[in-house]
């Protein structure tokens, strides 16, 4: 230790270089916009930026589609497009047939056909109860699905659970059998269920 001297004199060569930080800085910011510029050309050319103005066109658009189209049911599953296409031709133009199918890619048993005019449509609904591959055709014109407009389905009362829910109302009775306040007292079951 004696012979490690350190000159505390000496000056220091690690002082920061203020004009080398200040161009490192501007070339982040340059590469920083450059990137910027990238991705939002990526973003228009891949159609995932939508204005308010874009998202209401997109629907005031799907509802013009949907006007032309027909939902198609009991179809059956060996059927192929073509064939659901050649079903409605004489209606008048097929633009696309689409068969709805499960994750595993087999048909769900329904269609949409939607044609190039609106006309067609009224044609088609007369349609409805025709066959096709030995099953009858439900036809009805197509509704347009709003987002967000899901409708809510209570839960229904599962008799194998016991009743969790409220009793009805009922009117007080002219007198009280069991006096003012009182409640006639019940007996629990014997055997233990975990539902109550």
């Amino acid at each position: 230790m004696e012979n490690d001297d350190v000159d505390m004199n000496a000056e220091d060569n690690n002082e920061p270089d203020f004009d080398d930080m200040d161009k490192r800085l501007k070339d982040i910011e340059d590469e920083t916009a450059a990137l910027k510029e990238m991705q939002a050309k990526v973003e228009k050319e891949m159609g995932s930026v939508q204005d308010l103005g874009t998202a209401s066109a997109s629907q005031v658009n799907r509802e013009e589609i949907d006007s032309r189209s027909v939902f198609v049911g009991n179809v059956d599953y060996s059927c192929t497009p073509e064939e659901v296409q050649q079903h409605f031709q004489s209606c008048g133009t097929v633009n696309r047939v689409t068969i709805r199918t499960d994750k595993f890619g087999q048909p769900k048993g329904y269609a949409y056909v939607e044609f190039i005019e609106t006309e067609a449509v009224q044609e088609a609904l007369l349609l409805n109860e025709s066959e096709l591959h030995g099953r009858q055709l439900k036809v009805t014109a197509k509704r347009t699905n709003i987002p967000g407009m899901k409708q809510f389905r209570g839960r229904r009362p599962n008799p194998h659970m016991g009743f969790r829910g409220r009793p009805p109302y009922a009117p007080p009775f002219a007198y009280a059998p069991y006096g003012y306040g009182k409640v006639p007292r019940f007996r629990m079951p014997m055997r233990y269920s975990p539902y109550y």
